[in-house]
């Protein structure tokens, strides 16, 4: 997409004799697409540069709250942007195929939060959802060079707002991502002697960023969630919500993917 006054430059250079070749080279553009220009100038309606709720003039709040902050979540366990050759920003989440509830309720919110086209693609034991957009960028500021678990992720004033009126939906998000909810059980024997088997329902939640973490803990503690930190591999990258109310809860408003 070449805004007016790229058009306008082109277009002077033509006027100087010089060639369409020459115009080609000098600025990048295509010489099909300079010739286009000599017809029509405007860009069509839907060439036209688009502004989103964060980049206009007097930023403003996504339109469905809760569907970016679900997303916001899924982003931050396994999302990615990436910079495509056209200049606009693929947002990818990963999905395994194990959860087909999980995929339509990713590409549910990614249409909500950015109303713009949704495609799946198949990749081996996931699905991976995507858009593309420049003003994903915008949307995700938490977006870098390098691997979240490498680099700091703080959320912009912005997003901490909908954050606090939406926890439950950011909760979510991160558990879809990163979470698995699982049932232990134990034996106990019994003054008679008989053994007999109890079963607890647990929910974990995952992930190699000490920021990511803190952020699903701390919005754990805003909702009365009790829990527990558990080490894996000599790393407390394990957070375990086991006591029976706060099971309760996460079962209210969470519940086991799907």
């Amino acid at each position: 997409m070449y805004d007016r006054a790229t058009r306008t430059h082109a277009l002077s250079l033509l006027r100087t004799g010089m060639s369409l070749n020459s115009v080609s080279r000098q600025t990048g553009i295509a010489r099909a697409t300079i010739r286009s220009w000599t017809v029509r100038v405007e860009p069509l309606p839907h060439m036209r540069p688009t502004t989103c709720c964060r980049c206009a003039d007097t930023p403003v709040l996504p339109a469905d709250q809760a569907a970016y902050v679900y997303l916001l979540g899924l982003y931050l366990g396994d999302g990615c942007l990436s910079l495509s050759r056209k200049g606009v920003y693929v947002l990818r989440i990963a999905c395994a195929d194990a959860w087909p509830g999980l995929i339509d309720a990713c590409a549910d919110a990614m249409g909500k939060a950015l109303p713009n086209n949704v495609w799946r693609t198949q990749c081996p034991g996931c699905v991976a959802v995507s858009s593309s957009s420049k003003h994903w960028r915008c949307l995700f500021p938490q977006h870098g060079p390098g691997k979240k678990h490498e680099r700091p992720i703080t959320l912009e004033p912005w997003q901490r707002q909908l954050v606090d009126a939406h926890p439950w939906e950011f909760v979510r998000g991160l558990f879809h991502s990163d979470g698995c909810r699982f049932t232990n059980w134990t034996e106990r024997t019994l003054a008679s002697g008989e053994r007999r088997r109890y079963e607890y329902t647990r929910y974990f939640f995952t992930n190699r960023s000490d920021d990511i973490r803190r952020l699903y803990s701390d919005t754990l503690d805003a909702l009365g969630v009790e829990w527990g930190v558990l080490r894996h591999s000599g790393r407390e990258l394990n957070i375990s919500v086991a006591r029976k109310p706060s099971v309760a809860l996460m079962d209210a408003h969470v519940g086991p993917k799907y």
